[in-house]
């Protein structure tokens, strides 16, 4: 066992210049990189791939340069919510303090609904306004929520992410690609937010009667083309500066799982293509040995 973790830490300092790694898990598959393999070119400047449930890094492009994160951020807000939910059998009133600009608006003034109906309508529509509610529903001021969205980051060892309001429309809202998979390694083991962001549509009523439909701006849960890979859990994110992003948690019909992140990428589909296809030559280029 020691002679082949040798092994692969040699291979590690070989060929981690090229943002390739091979590496042996003592508590789970022997994960090496098969010698016919070749990077994958991917548009996108940054791009990470982490074995799902490790710290391992199979691929990274630019995976440590920092950008603007945009509604990637509600995965920090989901987190700092559980922290701070004050249950979800409370009823939560819109008020004009939940409006905000930006995105489609799901939720109207005076409506009165769950606060598990809230969570949903934030992570699977990225519903600004939803997700303002939210952090409202906690009690805690804008302020003093998003400084507990940072010391969480610091207590994640997020040492390059930091945010400066709950949504992502703040440019100051930043990270890295390789941060970007840790805080999504983090956030969908609550299986809360693992249970919302992999719902294609989320329908719930009003307490005045209202039907609500939610759809999700992952493509990926519903993308025929992906069927090889099950979306278990990811998040979108679009401003200007950050251009077109999406973490996700894929897994392959073998069962294997990583976290695929693309940031700043040139589409608002390509950022899926893109993760897909990252996902499927990580699978494809190396042996999982258990």
């Amino acid at each position: 066992m020691l002679w082949s973790g040798f092994i692969n830490l040699i291979l590690i300092l070989f060929l981690g210049f090229n943002g390739l790694a091979a590496k042996v898990n003592l508590s789970g598959p022997l994960i090496t990189l098969k010698p016919e393999a070749a990077p994958l070119k991917i548009a996108a400047p940054r791009l990470a791939v982490l074995a799902a449930n490790d710290h391992f890094f199979l691929w990274t492009q630019g995976a440590d340069e920092i950008q603007p994160i945009a509604s990637i951020t509600k995965l920090m807000t989901a987190l700092v919510f559980l922290d701070n939910n004050p249950g979800w059998g409370k009823i939560y009133k819109i008020s004009p303090d939940d409006e905000v600009e930006g995105g489609r608006w799901h939720l109207f003034l005076g409506e009165e609904l769950s606060l598990k109906d809230l969570f949903y309508t934030s992570l699977v529509a990225s519903d600004n306004g939803a997700t303002i509610a939210l952090v409202h529903a906690t009690g805690l001021s804008e302020a003093d929520f998003v400084k507990k969205m940072n010391a969480k980051a610091r207590e994640l060892g997020l040492s390059s992410t930091s945010f400066a309001d709950p949504i992502g429309l703040s440019d100051y809202n930043v990270s890295t690609a390789r941060e970007v998979a840790l805080l999504a390694q983090a956030a969908l083991k609550r299986p809360e937010i693992k249970e919302a962001t992999t719902q294609s549509e989320y329908r719930f009523t009003t307490l005045d009667g209202r039907e609500k439909v939610i759809e999700s701006t992952d493509y990926l849960l519903s993308d025929s083309a992906s069927s090889s890979l099950q979306v278990i859990g990811g998040k979108t994110g679009y401003t200007d500066k950050a251009g077109y992003c999406f973490v996700g948690r894929l897994k392959d019909d073998r069962g294997r799982e990583v976290i695929s992140v693309i940031l700043n990428s040139g589409g608002k589909n390509d950022r899926f293509i893109e993760s897909r296809n990252l996902a499927n030559w990580v699978f494809n280029s190396y042996n999982w040995n258990k």
